[in-house]
């Protein structure tokens, strides 16, 4: 243990130093005019940019605190939660510096509640970095990426011994700091939030105070990603993979009394085509496109089973909610006292971290961010005209206000199938008939796309009956 700590000492040493050239750079940094990146070369630019150098220098800084336990130190500027709650802020506000001042910056401050894994009401803090739209008519749209911040060791209620939780999550954290530090420099017709949240190793306090917040505000979340365990790319058997990673997308929500229009999908065969999952289908669209070094698997479930994440209070608020996981775990490395045990390395430490795997799933969130941003919002009111017996398919919708709206494509697949075969691009109207391809075999949607080519996840549609 002693030789452990002497360890840790030397990483934290390199962290700061590290992290001190980068926020020297970031802070001496020339703001320059915003890009939209509408063309390829300016969206590969953007992609580009995602440093490993400065995921790892992050990671290793975080795990310097020693713990980041929500009940652990908050005075200390060295060690604990309010350390390095203060240290996120104030890289954050350097970035927003750097590029002029375009994100804002701000603490969510919570009192949480007593509960199992918190003996007394206890202060908890998100990060919270806005990165407003430019566009008037989708500013109000918005798409949040998180990480959560705070650490665990072997026991969740332990707030002083050390868990420096450098792949849960401090990769997901860097991630949701490098998104915001790349993508501050260009300019989005929606609203992107990036945040780092507390309280999730107390059974996602932290994000779920904010959802229920952003629900009594009205806020209109189209999506949100959270990146949690990140970062390990070998197994405990020694099996690497580096070319995935998984996205889990749940279905119809675990509740008792589900709304009428999730009833009606239901019972026309849209089980696999709520939000949470066109969601997904567009998230592995513009990895296929964008990111050529790592796949985006798309699992049809809310999480992996014995764990949770950020995304699902968001989810049980009724924003559509994801959850980005590597594909392969190693549980000697998540939620384990630092220590060595019958010649095994238990804890999280940053030497079990992949940076440039880290770096490629940062990438894979930028792409889904900003083409999500960059595109129209879904189309509303979406049905699908069942008047009459016929081997035809006729869909109407309401029309969107974007001013850089060029169309819509009608889009289908088999029954079967999990992710779109077929479409039509049927211009700019808001009633289009897919002749000879009936409603009966296959699955539907409706997409909206901008005069760039980029395009909305799809919006299934209700049946309507002539009364």
């Amino acid at each position: 243990m002693n030789k452990q700590r002497h360890t840790l000492s030397i990483a934290v040493l390199l962290a700061i130093v590290s992290t001190s050239v980068l926020m020297t750079a970031s802070a001496q940094a020339t703001p320059t005019t915003p890009t939209t990146p509408t063309k390829p070369a300016d969206f590969e630019k953007m992609l580009s940019e995602v440093s490993a150098k400065r995921l790892e220098a992050r990671i290793r800084k975080l795990a310097a605190f020693g713990t980041r336990s929500t009940l652990s130190e908050t005075e200390s500027e060295t060690r604990g939660i309010g350390a390095a709650r203060r240290w996120i802020k104030r890289e954050l506000d350097d970035c927003s510096k750097a590029t002029g001042g375009r994100l804002e910056v701000a603490f969510d401050n919570h009192i949480a509640p007593v509960s199992p894994r918190i003996a007394k009401p206890t202060e908890l803090v998100n990060v919270v970095a806005t990165l407003h739209g430019s566009q008037p008519e989708s500013k109000g749209r918005i798409y949040v990426v998180s990480g959560h911040y705070d650490s665990m060791p072997t026991l969740p209620t332990d707030g002083v011994t050390d868990a420096p939780g450098a792949n849960d999550d401090a990769s997901g954290t860097a991630a949701s700091m490098e998104l915001a530090c790349v993508m501050s420099k260009y300019q989005f017709d929606a609203t992107l939030i990036f945040m780092t949240v507390a309280g999730e190793e107390q059974g996602l306090v932290g994000a779920r105070l904010y959802a229920h917040a952003a629900k009594a505000k009205g806020m209109n979340i189209a999506g949100m990603i959270t990146n949690d365990i990140i970062g390990n790319t070998k197994g405990a058997d020694g099996t690497v993979v580096r070319d995935r990673v998984r996205l889990f997308a749940e279905g119809v929500p675990p509740v008792k009394d589900l709304p009428d229009d999730v009833i009606t999908m239901l019972r026309s065969g849209g089980e696999n085509d709520l939000a949470p999952r066109q969601l997904a289908r567009h998230v592995k669209s513009a990895a296929d496109k964008w990111i050529k070094d790592i796949k985006v698997e798309v699992i049809y479930r809310r999480d992996r089973y014995l764990r949770g994440g950020d995304h699902s209070p968001f989810l049980d608020a009724g924003y559509a909610g994801l959850r980005m996981t590597e594909y392969i775990e190693n549980w000697q490395h998540q939620h384990q006292n630092p220590r060595i045990e019958n010649g095994k390395q238990f804890g999280d430490l940053p030497d079990y971290v992949d940076y440039d795997y880290v770096a490629k799933v940062t990438r894979v969130n930028a792409a889904a961010l900003a083409t999500l941003a960059l595109a129209p919002a879904s189309p509303a009111e979406v049905q699908m005209e069942t008047f009459q017996l016929e081997n035809n398919t006729t869909i109407r919708w309401k029309a969107n206000t974007e001013p850089d709206l060029a169309g819509y494509k009608i889009v289908w697949r088999e029954t079967t199938a999990p992710f779109w075969q077929h479409s039509k691009d049927v211009g700019k109207v808001t009633r289009a008939t897919v002749e000879a391809v009936s409603k009966d075999n296959y699955i539907f949607g409706v997409v909206a796309y901008d005069k760039d080519g980029f395009e909305s996840p799809a919006t299934y549609p209700l049946p309507l009956r002539l009364r």
